[in-house]
């Protein structure tokens, strides 16, 4: 059995954890709050403009956008990876990059080259450490996601699509579903599929002006950037809220090791006393 002197220092090193895992665990639901009320406000948003682009893919204006059209052949994928910047937050980077790496390899049996763009630290780190092809990456976002600071690692993407080298992009990221769960998704962002969303009820169409063509190209470039941006948002959200889940665990696994190393420490205390307590009772009869 261990002395008494490292048990305590044991025990001393457990509560100095635990009071790292507290505070951030404390931190963690500070900043959730915050990032759920943005989260939260992108999605009407983001939800608006996919309806509008998918129904703008039932209709039949005189000028077709690029990323409405489906290519007969697929050789070459785009995706974009979000991930967050740092850890400590359970499993949340894990099963996005576990999702994103099962697709791939489902990709690469079909034959199909893949270019990869990546948002957050873990996920530029873990693409390369993979070998994959990335194209273009921004790391260090904080806790607020900016569109002006992830326009460049989308455009870069956008214009691989418009000049052919890739025929299908996605998007890969851990969607907010609630406080304790939060599941990751892959969904399909170019080209565009009305399918995806379901068609619209009637036959319709926009009315354009000045012309359909500046009025298209700008509806689908804000589609794609809100789409990512509210993507963003949602990994922020789910990150927060994983790592305030994982702190809080980490602390209350600290409190029970150091519950377990108090009772330890009293055994040996007792112990301890115990043998003091015969040897001095031997040693008064062996003086008698």
């Amino acid at each position: 059995m261990a002395g008494s002197k490292e048990i305590r220092t044991k025990i001393k090193s457990v509560e100095n954890t635990r009071k790292i895992t507290k505070a951030m665990e404390m931190v963690a639901a500070s900043k959730m709050r915050k990032a759920q009320d943005r989260m939260r406000a992108s999605r009407p948003y983001a939800e608006k403009i996919r309806n509008v682009a998918a129904h703008l893919s039932f209709a039949n204006p005189e000028y077709k956008h690029p990323y409405l059209v489906k290519r007969d052949v697929v050789k070459n994928v785009g995706l974009i990876v979000v991930s967050s910047d740092k850890g400590l937050c359970g499993g949340l980077n894990t099963n996005m990059l576990r999702l994103s790496v099962n697709q791939m390899k489902n990709w690469e049996s079909e034959g199909k080259a893949i270019a990869v763009s990546a948002i957050g630290n873990k996920g530029f780190g873990f693409m390369n450490r993979v070998g994959a092809n990335v194209k273009s990456h921004i790391i260090g976002l904080g806790d607020v996601p900016h569109l002006e600071t992830l326009i460049g690692t989308i455009k870069v993407m956008l214009d691989m699509y418009e000049a052919g080298e890739i025929d299908q992009l996605y998007i890969s990221y851990t969607k907010f579903i609630n406080t304790m769960k939060q599941e990751p998704v892959m969904e399909q962002l170019l080209p565009l599929s009305g399918e995806q969303l379901g068609s619209p009820k009637g036959h319709w169409d926009y009315i354009y002006e000045p012309e359909a063509k500046p009025v298209v190209d700008q509806l689908m470039t804000r589609y794609i950037e809100s789409l990512v941006y509210n993507a963003v948002a949602e990994n922020m959200a789910s990150e927060q809220s994983s790592r305030m889940v994982a702190m809080k665990s980490a602390s209350d696994n600290a409190k029970e090791v150091i519950g377990d190393l108090k009772l330890v420490y009293n055994k040996a205390r007792q112990a301890a006393i115990t043998k003091e307590i015969s040897e001095i009772v031997g040693g008064a009869a062996a003086v008698s």
